[in-house]
């Protein structure tokens, strides 16, 4: 018989289906035996009545996390017994037939306990099997999906962008060095911004979704060692604003999908969906630290960027202020970006660059970039950086850009945002950091 999904059975009543999953719940009632059992569609409800004596003699044994193969009749529960609200509660499967097809040993602790996070972390190949950790990973799937779908609809190409690189991308010295061939240093990549940019010779406009990897010694609630970037970057642009404005549409697209599709991940979680107005608030950096010096009464200390507890306190009054959970800053000191960035021509102290900020949070980072050949050997230079070092890369800008621009977002931020997660590492499948890869670094 033809395997159906827990989904699917509210389609099979009165009739007899197959089903395979995990045990959720097992609870004894009298000489009956009800499970929940979880597929990847979903749960439903089953009972094993004494009048199947083979089957009720076979999930004597069965416990938490087994794996099952069963046969059983779909049946309408008693009007007593729907759970109104709740997928499968007004259907029961009546099992007839018990197959195990694995069996797991003792828990170290029920999956839905509420653990510290060096315990999930511990044992993420079960936690993840978890609701809570399912519904994140969805969010995320969804995420990166609307994301694409956005881009593409606004004529953009996707491509694939190397973990390997030979130097780099933002000239400083948190990455990882790898052993590459003919003794020769390769790194991992830290971003795809060089190769997003010379994409947009061949296509104008372009993005990826990339693995990248910093080696900052930073233990917080924000880093990660292992993330994915979801990057785009647009020729023929006029200023950063015409990235902001692709961008902001990005969101909106990608919030209001996620929205549609998982409202019931934001009831389990007790959150609202993000707050959209018409228009995103913008401010430039030295707008956003005096209405924080002014609204909050305290003195920011750092006037070149933007503090955590700035982030925080920026996106608390944009959300009081204008109803939003987003809030772009612009116009960062020039000598605080990454050496592509275009300075404001009237005013070179200052560069078109701007970040997005969501529930407290920098989820996002952009710019209108360097596109000349000259100035951007000379702005090398002028960071100490060896132009010899990236001749791959300025080919691009030797053989013809036009004015670009583009910008970042970290997949682990916006989501760790979106469903209002403590640490950005609940928002990594597998996180890597400053003290983990799979098994802590200290064992």
């Amino acid at each position: 018989m033809q395997r159906t999904y827990i989904s699917d059975l509210k389609d099979h009543v009165g009739t007899e289906v197959s089903i395979g999953g995990w045990v959720s719940v097992r609870r004894d009632q009298g000489k009956m035996v009800f499970m929940d059992i979880r597929d990847m569609s979903g749960t439903v409800q089953c009972v094993v009545l004494p009048s199947h004596t083979e089957a009720l003699e076979t999930v004597k044994e069965v416990r938490t996390e087994w794996v099952l193969e069963m046969k059983g009749i779909v049946n309408k529960r008693p009007e007593k017994n729907i759970k109104a609200g709740v997928a499968n509660g007004d259907i029961e499967l009546e099992i007839t037939s018990i197959e195990v097809l694995s069996k797991a040993q003792e828990l170290p602790f029920a999956l839905d306990a509420e653990l510290n996070l060096d315990t999930y972390f511990d044992h993420l190949p079960l936690t993840l099997r978890t609701e809570r950790a399912r519904d994140i990973f969805t969010v995320q799937a969804t995420i990166v999906e609307a994301y694409r779908q956005s881009l593409r609809r606004q004529k953009f190409m996707e491509f694939q962008a190397p973990a390997l690189v030979a130097g780099d991308a933002e000239g400083g010295g948190a990455a990882f060095k790898v052993e590459y061939f003919n003794e020769k240093t390769a790194y991992l990549a830290t971003s795809p911004q060089l190769y997003k940019e010379i994409m947009v010779g061949p296509f104008e406009r372009a993005f990826t979704i990339a693995k990248i990897f910093r080696a900052e010694k930073s233990a917080t609630t924000r880093h990660l060692s292992e993330l994915t970037q979801m990057d785009f970057e647009m020729g023929f642009i006029k200023d950063h604003f015409d990235v902001i404005a692709v961008l902001e549409q990005v969101i909106r697209d990608v919030v209001s999908t996620v929205k549609e599709k998982h409202t019931d991940v934001f009831t389990r979680f007790k959150i609202e969906a993000p707050l959209m107005p018409e228009k995103f608030p913008v401010f430039t950096l030295r707008e956003a630290q005096d209405l924080i010096a002014k609204e909050f009464d305290r003195t920011v200390e750092d006037t070149r960027d933007m503090s955590p507890e700035d982030e925080r306190q920026i996106c608390e009054y944009a959300k009081e202020k204008f109803g939003s959970d987003f809030v772009f800053i612009t116009r960062f000191p020039t000598a605080k970006r990454a050496f592509y960035t275009y300075a404001d021509p009237a005013d070179p102290d200052f560069s078109l660059s701007f970040d997005l900020l969501f529930r407290g949070l920098e989820i996002n980072s952009g710019s209108q970039r360097i596109h000349n050949y000259d100035q951007m050997i000379e702005k090398m230079k002028s960071r100490n950086i060896n132009p010899e070092n990236f001749s791959f890369y300025l080919q691009a800008f030797k053989y013809g850009l036009p004015p670009h621009g583009g910008c970042s977002t970290g997949l682990e931020r916006i989501t760790a945002r979106m469903l209002e997660l403590a640490n950005v590492k609940e928002a990594s499948a597998f996180p890597r950091d400053l003290t983990r890869i799979d098994n802590p670094l200290s064992q």
